[in-house]
């Protein structure tokens, strides 16, 4: 199914935020336009966490934001307790997240888990959780519809508990080491950081 509907891209050369290149993609974009299936995928989430008393579901904003209502949603139905979804934003650094909107109010003293569509290297979530812990919220667990960078608990600041749907290896090099690269093969700019890898190059060929 989500070979079907373009989740799952092989046989390209990516660039991913990260940096890296690779040659495969989990475009977590395309999931989202169906909602049965993105419901689906939520729930499996909650029923891993159903016993775990979670109070707030939060997410990285933007793609996060869908999943956090969503696993909140069936949370809340699986338990018969309200479970709130809330997300938090980069802030004007880009450098780290905060938790804005009134929505800081809601994680003080709650058992709080994490979630996230595709772990790389983890590093959304990590900030996501020093945001959750400078609010003193109790992270319980961080859940991900694909770990496709072998994303231990170490690398989450040691949370509880890591589950992800899918856990998949993808091969990916530095830029200066790709043999995509070396072999002149046109750069994926539908999805990933293609389009915005050829500019950066362009703008430092003075183009």
């Amino acid at each position: 199914m989500l070979g079907a509907i373009g989740a799952i891209v092989t046989d390209s050369h990516l660039v991913y935020t990260s940096g890296r290149h690779g040659s495969a993609y989990v475009n977590k974009d395309a999931i989202y336009p169906h909602t049965e299936l993105t419901s689906d995928l939520c729930l499996a989430i909650a029923e891993e966490f159903a016993g775990e008393g979670i109070e707030v579901v939060i997410a990285p904003a933007v793609g996060g934001v869908i999943l956090s209502q969503w696993v909140a949603f069936h949370l809340s139905k699986l338990t018969g307790r309200q479970a709130l979804g809330i997300y938090a934003e980069k802030d004007e650094s880009g450098d780290a997240f905060v938790v804005r909107r009134g929505y800081d109010k809601m994680v003080p003293g709650r058992r709080v888990l994490l979630v996230e569509d595709v772990l790389t290297t983890g590093g959304s979530v990590r900030r996501v959780g020093d945001a959750v812990r400078a609010l003193e919220g109790d992270i319980i667990g961080v859940a991900a519809i694909c770990n496709r960078g072998n994303v231990a608990v170490e690398d989450l600041g040691g949370v509880p508990k890591l589950s992800a749907l899918m856990n998949v290896t993808l091969d990916s090099w530095p830029e200066e080491e790709c043999p995509l690269c070396a072999k002149n093969i046109p750069i994926n700019t539908e999805v990933g950081k293609g389009r915005e890898f050829l500019a950066r190059k362009a703008a430092a060929m003075g183009k």
